[in-house]
């Protein structure tokens, strides 16, 4: 392991930690920078400085971008710690409403991360009735298919479409949701109606680019689906909803939502026949910060409706 010289007698500030730590996952000082919302030369003077602090070399050019060296993984555990720590300072911090801990009523602002499709096309209306149920509520709605590191406070509160695994989390199932092979009507009077599953090979289907973890778990309820000869691939779920609504061929998509467009229509149901889990999960520190705890309710009330009127199997406000 490489030797690290003294280090300087001021301890280095966490924001070079968390650029450090950055760059660690993610390879290089661009791809840190959008992570951060930062600009790269500030990523290269935060680790420039946190090497001088330390002593050493933290990284080193190849031609796969910027590998760690032994000491930025020596040091690699305890940033972390210090990353936790610092997330653990903020939730507890943003339950406070004045100098007194005295807790406010529900208002002020709550991160809510869900996959693209549940986001845009599920939880507006559900978001609609929380706001007018409180209307200093500010609601930050992040739309990614990846799934977010609560603990680290990447959001407030995950709807998600894959069991959380993380540790220290309040998670509620709320069941799952039915998934479809659909197509246009316009596509289908083209090409005609697919009668089995071998006919799909001569279809233009929609699929995915790479395999998310909800992927893989389909793949594993329906083997076959993960061989399937997709036209199109795209890892964008709206993107894969809106070429079925256009008309491009077959794809996966919820029963409920594809029930709202009379044009679509549901392919070999008996055949081809998935579901897709519903959790929602927050941090247990935000328990008891009514804004967290509001939302929260709001979404398993909302998405236990949902998943009721979509064919899926629901939890109901089960734990």
């Amino acid at each position: 392991m490489a030797i690290l010289k003294s280090m300087n007698a001021t301890p280095p500030s966490w924001d070079l930690y968390r650029s450090f730590l950055a760059v660690l996952r993610d390879g290089s000082l661009s791809a840190a920078a959008r992570t951060l919302g930062l600009t790269q030369p500030t990523l290269a003077r935060h680790v420039a400085a946190l090497e001088e602090a330390v002593g050493g070399a933290l990284f080193v050019r190849s031609p796969q971008g910027l590998e760690p060296t032994d000491a930025a993984q020596a040091l690699k555990t305890q940033a972390e710690a210090l990353e936790s720590a610092a997330a653990a300072l903020w939730r507890t911090a943003a339950g406070l409403s004045r100098a007194d801990g005295v807790a406010d009523p529900v208002r002020g602002p709550v991160r809510v991360t869900a996959s693209e499709v549940t986001g845009a096309r599920v939880l507006p209306p559900i978001l609609a009735a929380l706001r007018a149920a409180h209307p200093a509520l500010v609601i930050e709605l992040v739309l990614s298919n990846r799934v977010d590191n609560l603990l680290q406070r990447d959001a407030d509160i995950a709807v998600r479409m894959v069991e959380p695994e993380q540790q220290a989390l309040v998670v509620r199932k709320i069941g799952s949701v039915a998934l479809g092979l659909h197509a246009h009507r316009d596509y289908l009077d083209r090409h005609g109606r697919p009668q089995t599953l071998a006919d799909l090979s001569g279809h233009s289907l929609i699929g995915y680019d790479r395999p998310s973890p909800a992927i893989r778990a389909m793949g594993r309820r329906f083997p076959g689906f993960l061989d399937l000869p997709f036209a199109l691939r795209t890892d964008s779920d709206l993107a894969q909803l809106a070429a079925i609504e256009a008309g491009f061929g077959p794809g996966v998509c919820q029963v409920r939502l594809a029930r709202r467009n009379p044009a679509l229509v549901r392919l070999l149901p008996d055949a081809l026949e998935l579901s897709l889990g519903v959790w929602i999960a927050m941090h247990e520190d935000l328990r008891s910060t009514p804004r967290c705890r509001a939302v929260f309710d709001g979404l398993v009330a909302g998405l236990s409706a949902y998943v009721a009127e979509s064919g899926g199997e629901s939890n109901g406000n089960a734990a």
